[in-house]
C-alpha cells in the first residue's frame, strides 16, 4: 500500500529521481512509518537548491590549487555549470571543460552531491566572482568569490632606523601569505650576504617559520660601521630593505631604544638572552 501511493505521488508531480528511503525519511512517526505526503510534495516540487552554509569566500595562494565548492541538493536530471563573472566566460559543464584553459576543472563528489570548480596554479587575475549554475528553466545560480594572494614581505619601522650607538638592533622580517614556509631567510647588510661568524661578533639571527615565518636579525653592541642597507631574503618570497642609521649622540624621534625587543616572541627573547651572554 506504501509503495503504491510512493508511486501514484511520484506520477502525479513528475517526480525526476528519488529513492524510497529518502522519503520515508520525511515520515513524522519512524515508528508507524505515518507518511507525510503533503511534506513530500513539497520536498518534490521544489527541485534542485543549492546547500548555502558553504562558504562564498574563498582565498587560495598564488600558484597553490584552489577549489570552489557548490553542494547541491535534489539535482535530478539537471546539470550544473561554471561560469566566470569577469568575462561572463563559460568554464564548464558537468564534468566536462570548456575553456582553452586547462587549469579550470569541474570535480564531482557523489558521496556529498558537490561540484567543485579546481583552479590549478591561480594567479592574481584569477580573483573574481565565480558562479555554480544549476540548468533548471529559468536557471538558477550560487555566486562565489574567489580571492588570490601573493606573498608579503614586511620589515615594521621602515624603510629608515635611526638607532643609538651601542644599542641592540632589532631588525623583523615578516613574511605571509606563503604556500610554505621558505627553507631559508638570509639577510644582508650593503649587499653583502652577513657572516654571523665574522671578528666583528654580536651579529645573529633567530627564524621561526609557519604560516607566518619571522625572521629576527639581531646586531649587539651597534657600531657606525653598522650603518647602510639591510635586506631580508626569503628563499621564495619578494626580499624587503630597510636602512639603519647608527647615531653618535644625535636623536631623531624615530630613534630605536627600549621598545627594541617589542614583537619578538617568547622564544627569541630566550635566545637572544642566551647569545647576550656568551
Amino acid at each position: 500500500m506504501l509503495f503504491s501511493r510512493l508511486t501514484s505521488c511520484q506520477s502525479k508531480h513528475f517526480v525526476p529521481k528519488m529513492n524510497v528511503t529518502e522519503m520515508l525519511m520525511l515520515g513524522d512517526d519512524v515508528h508507524g512509518f505515518n507518511f507525510n505526503e503533503e511534506q513530500l510534495v513539497k520536498y518534490i516540487d521544489r527541485g534542485p537548491y543549492f546547500d548555502t552554509t558553504a562558504t562564498k569566500n574563498v582565498t587560495s595562494l598564488v600558484g597553490k590549487t584552489g577549489h570552489l565548492n557548490c553542494r547541491i541538493k535534489n539535482l535530478g536530471n539537471k546539470t550544473v555549470s561554471w561560469i566566470r563573472h569577469r568575462d561572463l566566460h563559460l568554464l564548464t559543464v558537468s564534468e566536462s571543460t570548456y575553456t582553452s584553459d586547462q587549469r579550470f576543472t569541474a570535480i564531482y563528489n557523489k558521496q556529498t552531491g558537490d561540484w567543485s570548480l579546481q583552479i590549478k596554479y591561480p594567479q592574481i587575475r584569477d580573483s573574481g566572482v565565480y558562479e555554480c549554475q544549476i540548468s533548471t528553466t529559468p536557471p538558477v545560480g550560487y555566486t562565489m568569490i574567489f580571492s588570490v594572494v601573493e606573498p608579503i614581505t614586511t620589515i615594521p619601522g621602515g624603510p629608515e632606523l635611526y638607532i643609538d650607538l651601542g644599542s641592540t638592533v632589532n631588525l623583523t622580517c615578516i613574511v605571509k601569505h606563503l604556500p610554505d614556509p621558505p627553507l631559508m631567510v638570509h639577510w644582508t647588510h650593503n649587499n653583502q650576504e652577513i657572516n654571523y661568524d665574522s671578528p666583528r661578533g654580536g651579529v645573529s639571527v633567530i627564524t621561526e617559520k609557519g604560516d607566518i615565518t619571522t625572521s629576527y636579525l639581531l646586531i649587539q653592541r651597534a657600531q657606525i660601521s653598522d650603518s647602510g642597507k639591510y635586506s631580508c631574503l626569503p628563499s621564495n618570497a619578494n626580499s624587503k630593505s630597510v636602512y639603519v642609521h647608527i647615531l653618535n649622540g644625535d636623536h631623531p624621534a624615530a630613534v630605536q631604544r627600549g621598545n627594541m625587543f617589542v614583537g619578538l616572541s617568547f622564544n627569541a627573547l630566550i635566545l637572544l638572552m642566551i647569545i647576550a651572554h656568551i
